[in-house]
């Protein structure tokens, strides 16, 4: 057995804070070395809730206990100047998404961590859901033939934060990165919002052209509910067949142009683990640890998150101005 990682959290929110540390801590190939926190009280109780150290100082976290890799879950808006200290300290990183709300920043992010051949992945962790890797074989394997249309809608409650696009930037990220993951680089946008409901661009809708001809839309709000009933859904439509994915890890449907019979997946009694949302982060996690043994680079690195708020930048151009935009 090789010796476990050391791993330190940053960040004490009740959920991918809490994520985070309940992953680490748990693992056999891994040691919940510390959690850093800004405040006292807090990062007290999460340190005593997993049985570790607590910081509220980064630097001197880093100096006490030397970690093998970082894993940054903090505030959407409160990501750069974090990550910046982290990278300029040569630490390996996980961070959440979105990357940064600025792409200035992302740049210097990336160009830091580049100079140092540092280890910089980012949490996408939807890619790691089952009916994602169904519909990505499905396609890889040309099942579903040449690439005609795609489909995310992805809406629950808001997030609380100051950005007028907070929605389009740290939620529908997921969408931009999924798309891409499975149908190729988006090559246009052109796009509609609202601000109705007075929690500023709340819901987006964005028709897009691939660069393989294809086309698709992306609709993303914080005007509706992660409890109803597909609340998220994907669809990939070719000219052999139509895979369909139902709330990130709840069903996948597989459908052969002409055929009234679908292959449908869903997890079964004994397999919890592959209907728990929560779960897709754990696998994701498996790959990154994998490749910062092997030193290779990570599975999803964070140019991804560039790449994703690139193409909301485009989107917020397009609505801006009345027109398409090239990405």
């Amino acid at each position: 057995m090789r010796e476990p990682l050391r791993v330190a959290v940053v960040g004490t929110g009740e959920w991918w804070g809490r994520e985070h540390a309940r992953l680490f801590d748990q693992r056999r190939d891994t040691e919940l070395c510390a959690i850093v926190g800004r405040t006292t009280t807090k990062t007290a109780e999460r340190a005593a809730e997993f049985g570790t150290h607590g910081y509220t100082d980064l630097e001197e976290m880093l100096k006490a206990e030397r970690p093998d890799l970082v894993s940054v879950c903090l505030p959407n808006e409160g990501h750069f100047e974090p990550t910046l200290r982290l990278i300029r300290a040569g630490v390996p990183l996980l961070v959440e998404k979105p990357l940064v709300f600025d792409l200035a920043e992302a740049d210097i992010l990336l160009a830091e961590a580049a100079e140092r051949d540092l280890f910089l992945a980012i949490n996408f962790n939807h890619r790691y859901a089952k009916p994602v890797q169904l519909t990505k074989s499905a396609i890889d394997n040309g099942e579903l033939g040449e690439m005609v249309f795609a489909t995310w809608r992805f809406g629950g409650e808001p997030n609380d934060g100051g950005h007028p696009h907070r929605n389009l930037i740290e939620t529908q990220c997921h969408g931009f990165d999924m798309l891409e993951h499975l149908c190729g680089p988006i090559a246009t946008v052109s796009a509609h919002m609202t601000d109705k409901t007075g929690r500023d661009y709340s819901t987006v809708a964005v028709a897009l052209r691939f660069a393989n001809g294809a086309v698709g839309t992306l609709l993303g709000s914080y005007d509706s509910s992660y409890a109803y009933p597909l609340t998220h859904l994907v669809e990939v439509n070719g000219t052999r067949g139509r895979a369909v994915i139902e709330d990130t890890v709840r069903r996948w449907r597989m459908s052969t142009a002409g055929e009234e019979t679908s292959r449908v997946w869903e997890a079964g009694y004994f397999n919890d683990d592959e209907r728990s949302f929560h779960r897709t982060f754990d696998r994701h996690v498996d790959d990154v640890l994998a490749a910062l043994r092997e030193k290779r680079e990570p599975p999803i690195h964070a140019r991804a998150g560039r790449r994703a708020l690139v193409l909301a930048m485009a989107t917020i151009e397009s609505y801006s101005t009345g027109q398409s935009v090239d990405v």
